[in-house]
């Protein structure tokens, strides 16, 4: 049986890096059919990897390494962070994960640092940094709008932008609305309440009151956004699946100097009439080759929230990938039994 050592700076990181009970090394002894302990010394812990096979051990070893360095920077490692790291060293994508200890986006009221958690956030993340307009376009849970709302207040510190504005479609923003009790905030509330959340956590209840009086911070429905000009704004249209085309390209539009964008959304989830297009689906489609401005894409990988909110949105694919196939299946059938029975006439 073959031996790797990994050396750990101290019992704090060692503890993070095995996690309650051991379960962080107990899922990369299950994925990679290895042994690991802890080895303690003086001044110095390790972790000692030890396995039959030389590449598996390879694998479990390029996994610790990374989770270790991961510890240094997370109070704690989740069990979604675990298995991202395990699913990619087993696909032979360890080397994407490097950066992912790098510089925190900003801290939260809490202490805690934000930071990208998967490659495709880091991905996101560098996309706003370099372009004007972002589309971040995912899965729930990807972090999509956490981390553009993170952006939006980095770039507000640095004095990047003198204003944050977030918007999102209401969809009941017709004659429906008009009938729920109270004045207009009251109404627009519940659609914006995400957005309110983000914010709490990133500046804090009392400061984030604060600048939303200066109107520092704006947080209102898409609809409000026409015959607007956006100077000096950080801007995040959030939940973009449910604009139309028409409103897509007006707020596309808004956009004035030293302004950045994100729009995110889940082409998924759309929330609209049936039969109407996406504003977001044609919007990528139209300025996918656009210079200055970038489309990304997440995927389940990127999951940060609960793990069976990965494992729904895979069997959500799973089952609608098999109903496209029925459908495409009963349509050449029906190709089909019109050729032959033409066939017969003649």
């Amino acid at each position: 049986m073959e031996q790797v050592t990994v050396k750990i700076d101290n019992s704090e990181i060692t503890a993070r890096l095995f996690g309650s009970f051991d379960i962080n090394v107990r899922m990369v002894e299950k994925a990679f059919g290895v042994k690991i302990h802890n080895r303690q010394g003086e001044g110095s812990d390790a972790v000692v990897i030890s396995g039959e096979d030389r590449e598996s051990l390879r694998m479990a070893s390029d996994a610790v390494r990374y989770l270790k360095n991961m510890a240094n920077y997370n109070e704690e490692l989740s069990e979604q962070q675990v298995g991202y790291v395990i699913n990619m060293v087993r696909d032979g994508k360890e080397k994407e994960l490097d950066g992912l200890d790098g510089d925190c986006i900003c801290i939260t009221t809490r202490g805690r640092p934000i930071k990208a958690k998967t490659v495709g956030q880091r991905r996101y993340v560098e996309a706003i940094e370099k372009n004007t307009i972002v589309f971040g376009i995912g899965p729930a849970g990807t972090g999509k709008t956490f981390l553009a709302v993170a952006m939006a207040v980095k770039a507000l510190r640095d004095k990047q932008v003198s204003r944050i504005i977030l918007t999102r479609p209401a969809i009941e923003a017709g004659e429906k609305l008009g009938f729920l009790p109270g004045d207009l905030q009251s109404k627009i509330d519940p659609y914006l309440r995400p957005l309110y959340d983000a914010m709490f956590e990133m500046m804090g209840a009392e400061n984030y009151a604060r600048q939303l009086e200066k109107g520092i911070i704006e947080i209102a429905p898409l609809a409000y956004m026409r015959g607007r000009t956006l100077d000096d704004c950080f801007i995040i249209l959030d939940e973009a699946q449910n604009a139309t085309p028409e409103q897509m390209k007006m707020f596309l539009t808004r956009l004035g100097g030293g302004s950045k964008a994100v729009i995110t959304g889940d082409l998924t989830q759309t929330d609209l009439p049936s039969g109407q297009k996406s504003g977001l689906s044609v919007a990528v489609k139209i300025l996918a080759e656009v210079e200055d401005i970038a489309i990304h894409a997440f995927t389940d990988r990127d999951v940060v929230r609960h793990k069976l909110v990965q494992r729904i949105i895979q069997a959500y694919e799973k089952y609608e990938k098999a109903g496209a196939e029925r459908r495409a299946a009963a349509v050449q059938n029906k190709k089909q039994d019109r050729q032959e029975r033409n066939g017969y006439g003649r």
